[in-house]
């Protein structure tokens, strides 16, 4: 019970640590493309119908997925993936595919 309890507080003190850096919140970036790699390839790299993300531009990846996540670009599931990235992730998320090399 006292080991919970001192893990509890550990983790509820950390917290705030975690928060001041976006990227943290969910994992790193690297740890949130992870979950695109079954469609766009690891680290963003893909040779198949499927688009790849790497080596594409910031601004314009974010641009995207935040269309998706608006409803504003239509799509088979990416609009319900966007969904549920928060703006900061999908910053870190831009940010890790654009410094991919293609």
């Amino acid at each position: 019970m006292r080991k919970l309890l001192f893990t509890t507080l550990g983790i509820a003190l950390a917290a705030p640590a975690f928060a001041a850096d976006p990227a943290s919140v969910s994992g790193s970036p690297a740890l949130l493309a992870a979950n695109c790699a079954n469609c766009h390839g690891t680290d963003g790299r893909t040779d198949q119908a499927i688009p790849p993300l790497a080596g594409l531009a910031k601004p314009y990846l974010a641009g995207i997925l935040k269309e998706y996540k608006e409803g504003k670009r239509e799509a088979t599931i990416m609009h319900q993936l966007a969904k549920g990235y928060t703006d900061e992730e999908i910053e870190a998320l831009s940010d890790y595919f654009s410094k991919q090399k293609r």
